[in-house]
């Protein structure tokens, strides 16, 4: 029979278990190279990610955003088709845009 701190231990375990395995943050942003077209200063016609954050900042009141915008930008509708969004699993893309979407810091 288990006491209450093995079954809180065993609750902290399921709950690490089941988050989501991608961690929104910069760091992400950076292992997938979105800060070599999106950084300071971008590439080209690409929007900083201060640009982006800002821009993004109005669907925070929407929880469906992320998920909706992701789709878009790995399907090119956002934008014309661009390789590098387009090799982002659907997780990370969505984790990416919820980061931009709340403020990308």
């Amino acid at each position: 029979m288990l006491d209450m701190t093995n079954r809180h231990l065993i609750c902290l375990l399921l709950a690490l278990l089941c988050a989501p395995p991608v961690q929104a943050s910069s760091q992400l942003a950076l292992d997938k190279g979105c800060y070599s077209c999106h950084g300071e200063p971008p590439r080209r016609n690409a929007p900083s990610m201060a640009q982006l954050a800002t821009d993004y900042a109005r669907y925070r009141s929407q929880a469906d955003a992320p998920r909706r915008l992701a789709d878009k930008l790995r399907e090119g509708g956002l934008f014309a088709h661009i390789a590098a969004h387009e090799r982002l699993s659907p997780e990370e893309c969505e984790t990416l845009m919820r980061w931009i979407i709340e403020g990308a810091k």
